[in-house]
């Protein structure tokens, strides 16, 4: 329905009572949509952008121009472009955090380097799945790249459940949790307007990252991911997507067919690469054919692994484990 997005520092309405807000992100990926609630005398905001001073400035301005106070804060997930500013923006009025305590939880780990979870534990999980040492010194020099989009986490929070349901000035929103991309993703469904706030679980044009951490390594959560897509497929054909990246649509059956479509090529292709044993490592130039910055080397790997992970879960392929310490996949006969 749109063919543009907001200009910087406006709020562009999609609905009743909900206000589009674009903010910059510094890397390829360039920009994250933001929501604002109207709540009655105050405004809920959903997601927060990533910790910058051009958008704490950008946050200001807007926030000048609709001059309520803010009720609460909804996080769909933990990720540094929908976190970042939750604390800055919570502090302005006092108001709550809401996310799942999965988010919350994984947060904190990645925030503080907890086990599983910091750079010392992905560089060895890379490592053994291939990874060549360039990439490996490359992702090392970044550090806590994290931090840099998180300037500080809330402390506390109002835990978010599956099924929950927020009135928010005069609407209804059921809580939608979704897995696979983040540990407990939270999209907000509104029947009345017929309008999903999709966070990063359905987007229009690119499919969201979907990786393995270090702390849980044989997980499937591209199958999660693809079973969480299924459920949201459920709702209304007309239900407008307001998605964190790109324009908002309509067509969610086809918008899902797409991705699952998309994902079962992904693993044709690798399966058909797999004549041999095969690292994740080996592989990326099969999933991803173009040159991949350091940033876009993390997502990769772990995309890479979710996938293989994903066919091993199908017993399609099984994991060899190498005596160079790599681990590789090959073919089930």
């Amino acid at each position: 329905p749109w063919h543009d997005s907001p200009a910087v520092e406006t709020t562009r309405p999609v609905a009743p009572g909900i206000g589009w807000v674009r903010m910059a992100l510094p890397f390829a990926l360039d920009h994250i949509n933001l929501w604002l609630l109207d709540d009655g005398e105050a405004l809920c905001v959903v997601d927060t952008g990533y910790a910058r001073d051009e958008v704490r400035t950008h946050w200001q301005a807007i926030l000048a121009a609709a001059p309520r106070p803010l009720s609460r804060i909804v996080v769909t997930h933990c990720h540094p472009d929908h976190l970042g500013l939750a604390s800055w923006l919570g502090a302005r009025d006092r108001a709550p955090v809401l996310m799942t305590q999965g988010e919350f939880l994984g947060a904190h780990a990645l925030w503080h380097q907890l086990p599983g979870h910091c750079v010392a534990d992905m560089l060895a999980q890379f490592r053994s799945h291939g990874l060549d040492d360039a990439r490996l010194e490359a992702l090392a020099a970044r550090g806590n790249a994290y931090r840099h989009g998180v300037a500080e986490l809330p402390s506390t929070y109002q835990r978010l459940f599956d099924g929950n349901r927020l009135r928010i000035g005069a609407h209804e929103w059921e809580v939608i949790v979704g897995y696979g991309h983040a540990p407990e993703h939270a999209s907000l469904y509104c029947a009345a307007l017929g309008v999903l706030i999709s966070g990063d679980m359905l987007l229009p044009r690119i499919s969201t990252n979907v990786s393995v951490f270090a702390a849980t390594p044989e997980d499937d959560p591209l199958g999660w991911f693809l079973a969480s897509l299924q459920r949201i497929s459920n709702l209304p054909a007309d239900t407008l997507v307001l998605p964190s990246h790109g324009r908002p649509f309509r067509g969610i059956g086809t918008r899902v067919a797409e991705l699952v479509e998309h994902h079962r090529a992904r693993c044709a292709e690798l399966l058909a690469a797999c004549t041999h044993p095969c690292s994740a490592g080996d592989l990326l130039g099969t999933l991803f054919p173009r040159e991949l910055d350091t940033h876009q080397v993390m997502f990769a790997m772990g995309e890479a692994i979710a996938h293989l992970n994903h066919l091993v879960h199908q017993g399609v392929l099984r994991r060899v484990a190498g005596s160079d310490g790599v681990i590789r996949f090959e073919r089930n006969a």
